[in-house]
């Protein structure tokens, strides 16, 4: 197997998805000749074609909208959204029609529809390129929603994606794309939605997290078990549907649990996680649920103090971990 980093193991997916299947086409802003702003889709047009790798106007509604109707005429189009801040005015094409596609008609129709985009902070993109999305979207029947952290699941959980009759919300952080690497699978690998992965096995207490929060969750693990602390980590990697049975089983296994997410607090994918938690293990349980998470504030700020006041880091989730270790 060789090893990438995310990025590459995306690019690869998507190019390797062109070349199988005619009826797969990629479109939004700049992934034409100048490749998407991180070059994912370099040099994509020169092999496949204009009609195969559309740039698109800034119109993010448009987008989805035209996405929704080729995937409706059997087309398998992979709608990219420049950066996830970007995502509100398709909002309610993506909540209004495409998720409620199969319902609507009785499952005459279906909606084989991937919109990939970049989400998350660390990288300096201060208010309109930091943000996470996944709680303005995981409250929708319809729609899944994955968020991968490691190349080989980014190419896994995108192979399953565009082979979905169902639209997907592709999640990528950022922040992993040329910072995390690992070994990808050869071929049309895929890894099944709604499975979550063991990141760290451990038997103290679990942490439950997904994408960037995944390695920091994992480094600061690392550092307790120096202490004779051992952290299970679990990456739900897909955020809906979501692995209620490996989150209820390590709840039980550790009897404690500290959820870790960069997204605000309030309402975020962690409140779902503590109920699920507390319904199905709350007598198992030895200390009260934890969370940590983004504050709520609006958007993160450009300052470094700022960033680095808003975003869970290794050493606060340490510190975390050590304080509900203790309880």
């Amino acid at each position: 197997m060789a090893v990438k980093n995310l990025l590459e193991a995306v690019r690869e997916t998507l190019h390797d998805a062109l070349a199988r299947d005619e009826r797969v086409f990629i479109m939004g802003e700049d992934v034409g000749p100048r490749g998407n702003v991180f070059l994912i889709t370099k040099d994509f047009v020169e092999e496949f074609g204009h009609d195969r790798v559309l740039d698109t106007p800034l119109a993010e509604a448009s987008i989805v909208g035209v996405a929704i109707g080729a995937a409706m005429a059997g087309m398998r189009p992979i709608a990219e959204i420049q950066f996830a801040d970007f995502i509100y005015p398709a909002y309610n094409q993506i909540v209004g029609e495409a998720a409620k596609m199969r319902y609507r008609t009785a499952g005459g129709n279906t909606c084989p529809l991937v919109i990939r985009t970049p989400y998350g902070g660390g990288v300096g993109g201060a208010l309109s390129h930091s943000v996470s999305i996944e709680a303005l979207f995981y409250h929708v029947p319809g729609l899944k929603i994955l968020a991968p952290s490691t190349p080989a699941d980014a190419k896994g959980l995108l192979n399953s994606a565009i082979a979905d009759d169902d639209p997907v919300l592709f999640l990528e952080h950022k922040k992993t794309y040329r910072l995390i690497k690992g070994e990808v699978p050869p071929g049309e690998y895929k890894i099944p939605m709604g499975k979550a992965d063991i990141a760290r096995p451990g038997s103290d207490l679990s942490v439950i997290t997904y994408g960037l929060m995944r390695h920091f969750a994992t480094q600061a693990a690392d550092e307790l078990f120096k202490d004779g602390i051992d952290v299970e980590v679990v990456d739900l990697r897909s955020i809906r549907p979501m692995d209620r049975e490996t989150i209820v089983k390590s709840a039980t296994k550790t009897r404690r649990v500290l959820i870790v997410h960069e997204d605000n607090k309030f309402g975020g994918v962690g409140a779902e996680i503590a109920a699920i938690i507390a319904e199905e293990a709350m007598f198992e349980l030895d200390a009260p649920i934890r969370r940590l998470c983004g504050p709520d504030v609006p958007a993160m700020g450009y300052s470094k103090a700022y960033e680095e006041a808003f975003m869970p880091s290794p050493e606060r989730i340490a510190a975390a971990m050590r304080d509900l270790a203790a309880f």
